[in-house]
């Protein structure tokens, strides 16, 4: 059977000592994920300030002078015109960062467009997490970033209360592939296959109604951002493809097979029993 591997990951590379940035510049502060950045930022007690559409020479220089690190929280759509309008204003070194939940193309464009040090990230979570929550953000070392850039960029974080982790750019696209995108995916498949069937209505179960409530926000709300993050990641086709191997298994009468794999999950010594990875 050719499916993804059963092994256990490599031990993650060790990210620097955090350190506090001594200016932030929150690029999109008056989207959900940028507010809530500035929001948290302030409160930590970090210098930070916000800046967004429609730009202004004025404002972009008022908001970018003396940053030690831009964090860029724009929609992939607008990212390279944001990120290209952003940068003529910051300073040589300032650490230039993002976090879209792609890492591959916005880390390429950001090294084409900023000369300075780049650093990806990604928070594993959205803009309203809750209260006391592990809120983890991936860390992704690009061009000219060194130990003291990295830094930076997860210090920004871990003021915050967040845990970072350091991944490759093809190691966070192929694993949010698997987790972001399948989970998008399969769920739209799903019940667009279903949709418009009245016949079934009255045989609804309580765990359909449950998967039901759970997919609502992320199949209408989101779509349309789910959507582009699937199309912009490199390794969406290959975890359908491995998913249509499961369906095969399925389809063939392995469900025993599929029964005895999943189990994975819930059995006792499993890494995925613990809380934090």
């Amino acid at each position: 059977m050719s499916s993804l591997p059963l092994q256990r990951p490599a031990p993650k590379p060790a990210l620097p000592s955090p350190s506090r940035p001594a200016k932030t510049v929150i690029v999109g502060a008056r989207g959900r994920m940028g507010a809530m950045f500035l929001a948290r930022a302030k409160a930590a007690g970090l210098a930070v300030t916000g800046v967004d559409l429609p730009f202004s020479q004025q404002s972009l220089h008022s908001a970018c002078a003396q940053v030690t690190l831009a964090l860029i929280c724009v929609p992939a759509a607008v990212f390279r015109s944001v990120t290209t309008q952003i940068c003529p204003h910051l300073p040589p070194q300032t650490v230039l960062a993002d976090i879209t939940s792609v890492k591959e193309i916005p880390l390429r464009q950001m090294q084409e467009i900023w000369a300075g040090p780049v650093v990806g990230t990604h928070p594993l979570f959205g803009p309203q997490p809750a209260p006391q929550t592990d809120q983890p953000v991936v860390i992704v070392p690009g061009k000219n970033a060194n130990a003291r850039h990295i830094a930076l960029a997860s210090g920004f974080f871990t003021t915050l209360g967040c845990r970072v982790f350091a991944a490759s750019a093809e190691e966070h696209d192929k694993a949010m592939a698997c987790i972001q995108n399948m989970n998008f995916i399969t769920s739209l498949a799903y019940f667009a296959l279903l949709a418009e069937h009245e016949e079934l209505l009255p045989f609804l179960t309580p765990s359909f109604r449950r998967r039901l409530d759970a997919a609502q926000k992320m199949l209408t709300e989101d779509a349309r951002m789910f959507a582009g993050l699937f199309d912009a990641n490199p390794h969406s086709a290959e975890a359908v493809r491995q998913y249509r191997r499961m369906l095969g298994l399925a389809a063939a009468g392995d469900i025993d097979l599929l029964c005895q794999r999943v189990r994975w999950w819930w059995t006792k010594d499993s890494p995925a029993m613990q809380k934090k990875w």
